[in-house]
């Protein structure tokens, strides 16, 4: 008996042991990568990174202001595209929906959740650039807007549906119409909930690539308006 008890303690130890290793040799990878980062690129950045524009070919120097503006503008014509979407829906999905609707709803929505960047890229370029006949900043948003939908709608949904009935019905038996208990007490009871499933969808989209090639196309300049190409 002491014999397999020791048995037990030493393949217990050492398979502590060996997850610690995993877990060690997972984190250095990850601190390698940072590291190289901050010794061979530290030195690069500097003022003129964040405040002018790329140098051509060949040259010394620029920066990448540009870039910096178009990604903050293409990631708020995003939010204010897809998040109102997403968040109505899960409203509608949580509070509203029959079983058969919410299947459907919650279908679809896993299913664009899980359709390539490129592919929202070519529906989006098909939809917001062809018809107009030119990329723009408008196209770029509408597309990362899109991406934006399943994430927040299915987040939004889970944290609505885990407020406790409880407050439903309170609010139901104080005389509250269904509208005024889901804006006054169901949303603010999840509203840490709802702000993160945003944040979510907004980190989801925001180092997003493939779909900006068919949409907004890039600048090696400054784009004023919404509807030139956008560098990002």
């Amino acid at each position: 008996m002491n014999a397999r008890l020791r048995w037990r303690k030493f393949v217990s130890g050492f398979m502590l042991t060996m997850t610690g290793v995993c877990a060690a040799v997972s984190v250095s990878a990850l601190f390698l990568i940072l590291g190289y980062l901050v010794v061979r690129g530290g030195a690069s950045i500097n003022w003129d990174f964040f405040t002018k524009l790329p140098a051509p070919v060949g040259e010394v120097g620029g920066g990448m202001a540009n870039a910096i503006v178009g990604s903050g503008k293409l990631l708020l014509l995003a939010t204010l595209f897809g998040v109102p979407i997403g968040f109505l829906g899960a409203i509608y999905l949580a509070e509203f929906s029959g079983h058969r609707t919410a299947f459907i709803v919650r279908y679809s929505a896993d299913l664009l959740n899980g359709v390539p960047s490129i592919v929202i890229g070519v529906f989006a370029y098909s939809v917001a650039v062809l018809p107009f006949k030119k990329f723009s900043t408008l196209a770029g948003g509408f597309a990362l807007g899109v991406m934006m939908i399943p994430i927040t709608l299915r987040s939004t949904e889970d944290f609505l549906c885990a407020v406790p009935n409880s407050l439903r019905e309170g609010a139901m038996a104080l005389g509250a119409s269904k509208w005024k208990m889901i804006a006054t007490v169901i949303v603010p009871a999840a509203y840490r909930g709802i702000l993160t499933a945003i944040l979510l969808a907004f980190a989801r989209v925001a180092g997003e690539t493939a779909p900006l090639i068919f949409t907004a196309l890039g600048n090696s300049f400054w784009s004023p308006g919404w509807t030139q190409p956008s560098a990002s």
